[in-house]
């Protein structure tokens, strides 16, 4: 085989792998990121000295509306026939 052919496979297998590292690097950073959140977001909770009772209430009603809330009227169309 044409040895630029086989380099070439070298180099994309070598790639290929370094992108699936890379992935799994994203997803674990990803998931480090929400840990620290979640502690961060229950850190505030404790502070504030609530129960889960409460805040599970205060953010029942503190919720912004859903996108399906906002956009229950039909849209008009802006086509003309």
């Amino acid at each position: 085989m044409n040895s630029k052919i086989e380099k070439l496979e070298r180099d994309i297998k070598k790639t290929k792998l370094k992108i699936t590292e890379l992935q799994q690097k994203q997803r674990d950073m990803e998931k480090q990121k929400t840990d620290l959140e979640n502690a961060d977001f229950i850190a505030a909770c404790r502070s504030s000295n609530l129960s889960p009772a409460e805040v599970c209430e205060f953010l029942q009603t503190h919720q912004l509306p859903s996108i399906s809330e906002t956009n229950s009227e039909p849209m008009e169309d802006d086509y003309e026939d």
